[in-house]
């Protein structure tokens, strides 16, 4: 039995995933040039939304005294199309979503776009790579306003940040797989070539949602190239974690804190918030491509999809307001900025075929998940996330915790929501990280 056991909670081996092929027909050998891009949209595209928008909406009228409580309500989305219609300008839009350099490199034969910011002023000062990491419903849109707080020179600090944001492949524009198989421990092959085709040997990782699971892949698979791992959603399923969950729902002070045993315990409250907010991932990993054709074909129910992750995701409570909260956090061009990507790209299948990679039977068969995470690693838990994992959780599978700090006043999108909070945690983070690389070598 102990053997058994011994062998249930044994890592796997690292993978070598660098010489799959996702795109058509047989494996060809990448084109390894970078190429500028910028969004340019085609009247023809615009013409098609234009003409789905002005349709009559044909919208089932919300319960009386209900909110969002049965998903997005139409009161709500009626407003948002009604903006969209008349106030959301494309064209102006596209020259703002313009405004970083942006690039394409061929990869494992999918064509990558991505976002590469330096800063303007250096004094000096080292300039370290980060690579930003989004995920669903999300998009490179999210970070827009905390790159350049990144990019900027902060008096305390000795270094300043040079960023690259991809569009995960099947994102945006980026290509999307033609072949089965490209989940998230594969796209951190990609983004560890990416970056060592940029001229980047070691470099730093933040990754929220999907990102967040790249990221962990990245350090795990990686860590003589990621310098340290900053993440909005760290999470452990690592087998000796989940025992540690389980033991902790009997005598929670085991595992977490007087102060937040609350946001673990009782399971019961946790299990049916995730029954509340996560039923969308069923249908994503099971019927992608049925839902994906029902809102590749209307704009509304794209928006809705997305949009009401926005709302609840960001705050829960939220849902017990008809204007779903949007406007506390955001403004709506941005939102339909976020929105638009999806929809000019056509990536929504894409997107959520994510979603049936990542529960396959094959990848649970990976095991990669108890590779545990040896580089340095930051964690920043906002108030209003849809979970939290204690330290003693989180230990199971990040062995080199320098900094973990819990902060007010943000959800699940903490970047797009408050980017000047999430970029002072990842200046911290890359701070301690730093120091910490700096004492290994002493």
């Amino acid at each position: 039995m102990g053997i058994k056991i011994n062998s249930i909670l044994e890592a796997p081996p690292i993978p070598n995933l660098e010489n799959e092929y996702w795109g058509p027909g047989l494996s060809n050998e990448d084109d390894f040039s970078i190429k500028p891009f910028k969004i340019n949209v085609s009247d023809q595209v615009l013409d098609v939304l234009k003409a789905k928008l002005n349709q009559p909406l044909i919208l089932t009228q919300p319960l009386e005294g209900v909110q969002q409580q049965y998903g997005m309500n139409t009161n709500l989305l009626t407003k948002v199309i009604e903006f969209w219609k008349t106030k959301y300008n494309w064209r102006e839009r596209e020259q703002y979503l313009n405004k970083f350099p942006q690039f394409k490199t061929k990869i494992q034969g999918l064509d990558i776009h991505f976002i590469h910011s330096k800063p303007a002023v250096t004094d000096g000062k080292d300039v370290v790579p980060i690579l930003l990491l989004h995920g669903w419903p999300g998009s490179v849109r999210e970070f827009y306003e905390l790159i350049p707080i990144l990019t900027k020179l902060r008096e305390n600090k000795n270094f300043v940040f040079e960023v690259i944001v991809p569009s995960l492949p099947g994102f945006g524009f980026s290509d999307g797989a033609v072949k089965p198989g490209l989940g998230v421990g594969h796209m951190s092959a990609m983004f560890k070539i990416l970056m060592n085709r940029l001229g980047f040997d070691k470099f730093y990782v933040h990754g929220g949602n999907w990102g967040f699971f790249i990221g962990q892949y990245m350090s795990a698979f990686y860590p003589n190239h990621v310098l340290g791992f900053h993440s909005n959603m760290c999470m452990s399923q690592a087998y000796l974690s989940e025992l540690k969950l389980v033991i902790g729902s009997i005598y929670p002070p085991l595992v977490v804190d007087k102060s937040s045993e609350h946001r673990m315990y009782p399971l019961s409250h946790t299990i049916l918030n995730y029954l509340l907010e996560l039923g969308y991932v069923h249908l994503h990993a099971t019927k992608p491509d049925t839902i994906g054709i029902a809102l590749r074909d209307s704009p509304v129910g794209l928006a809705a999809h997305i949009l009401e992750k926005f709302s609840t995701w960001t705050n829960r409570d939220w849902k017990n307001r008809e204007d779903g909260g949007l406007e506390l956090k955001f403004k709506y061009a941005d939102l339909l900025d976020n929105v638009m990507i999806y929809w000019v790209t056509g990536c929504i299948t894409t997107s959520i075929r994510l979603y049936s990679e990542h529960a396959s039977l094959k990848q649970f068969g990976t095991k990669w998940d108890q590779i545990p995470v040896q580089v340095p690693t930051a964690c920043v838990r906002f108030e209003n996330d849809l979970a939290y994992f204690s330290e003693t959780i989180l230990e199971g599978t990040f062995k080199k915790l320098v900094q973990i700090n819990d902060v007010q006043n943000a959800g699940h999108f903490a970047a797009f929501e408050e980017p000047e909070l999430m970029a002072n945690d990842i200046w911290s983070a890359v701070d301690q990280f730093r120091r910490v690389h700096k004492e290994a070598t002493i």
